[in-house]
Formats: C-alpha cells, structure tokens, sequence
C-alpha cells in the first residue's frame, strides 16, 4: 500500500525581526504579559485584525513562541491567522504593525478591515 506523503502545516503565526523587537519594547513598556492577535467582525471587509495586551492566556487560546516573544493567538482566529506573517513597519509619518496573511483575499480602500477565508483543516493536515 502507498504512503501517501503529508503537506507540511505552516506555524500559526510568525513575526518578523522588526515585529519582534517592537512587541518586547511595547511589553516591556507596559509590564504586561503577552500580546493577544485575533479577528473581529467589523469594517466594510468583514473583519477587522484585533491586537491587544494581555496578563494572562484565555482557555482554548494558543501560545506562539517566535523570534524570542510569546503571543497569543485567539482561539476564535486560528483558523483564519494559519500560515500569517506579523511585521512592523516604519513610514516617515507613521509605524504600524502589519499582518501579511495567505487567507485574506481582499481588503476595503482605507486598509482598515480585510475579508478573509478560514483555512480548510482538511486541506492542511492532508485528510
């Protein structure tokens, strides 16, 4: 019988250099524990991307350790932040952080909300 060979599952969330040393500057600032990515329904889009600071980790929520920073990823937004990249940008007039995400398939004029595509779970762990 043939081995039929599993597809690699991409890591839930990662950051970049920039997005790592801004959140352990942010954290360190504030004294608090963790920031906490998820979803929300909102904008012309659909969605909006959440970010928030957090003492303590929620049940079902996720922990991600990348670049030396742990987040937390709601568990509400797994399976729309699969495979995400977290970045940090510097404009001359502003800095902001910037989610670089294989499920979102649109986003509204302004940039402010996105539409997005939960990952199949079948189509990823190779069912």
């Amino acid at each position: 019988m043939a081995q039929t060979k599993k597809r690699q599952i991409p890591k839930l969330v990662t950051l970049t250099d920039a997005a790592a040393a801004r959140v352990r500057e942010i954290l360190d600032e504030r004294d608090q524990g963790y920031l906490r990515v998820g979803v929300t329904n909102g904008g012309c889009a659909g969605m909006e991307y959440l970010m928030e600071y957090v003492d303590e980790i929620a049940n079902f929520d996720e922990v991600v350790e990348d670049n030396g920073v742990k987040i937390v990823v709601d568990a509400k937004a797994v399976l729309f932040l699969l495979g995400s990249v977290v970045d940090y940008e510097t404009e001359i007039l502003h800095s902001k952080f910037v989610f670089r995400n294989p499920n979102q398939t649109d986003a509204c004029g302004c940039g402010e909300s996105v539409t997005i595509i939960p990952v199949e779970v079948a189509d990823e762990v190779g069912a």
